[in-house]
């Protein structure tokens, strides 16, 4: 099943949460570390949600700030961990270690 799912920065500027029909259907949270890092936090989507990419599309949209404003992703969250080793789209956001 498809969803439109919407994809929107929180107003204080530090996460994304996305809506399906109006309905908060999951959430990406971060810090700001100095004027270049971004600390990816939290991930979450609703159960009934998942396996829908929902989850790797917050991370992109984290990812796509990141490249806005010229920072680099530390993802300390589980799940941002596992996509950031999963998908080379993401090489160039990541502090390399």
């Amino acid at each position: 099943m498809q969803y439109d799912i919407r994809y929107t920065l929180y107003p204080n500027g530090l996460g994304f949460y996305a809506e399906c029909d109006g309905q908060h259907v999951g959430e990406i949270t971060f810090a700001t570390l100095g004027f270049n890092k971004i600390i990816i936090d939290y991930t979450e989507v609703a159960s009934e949600f998942r396996h829908q990419a929902i989850g790797l599309n917050l991370v992109r949209c984290v990812a796509d700030l990141a490249r806005t404003q010229n920072r680099k992703i530390m993802p300390l969250c589980p799940f941002a961990r596992a996509m950031f080793n999963r998908y080379s789209e993401f090489d160039d956001v990541r502090i390399s270690h």
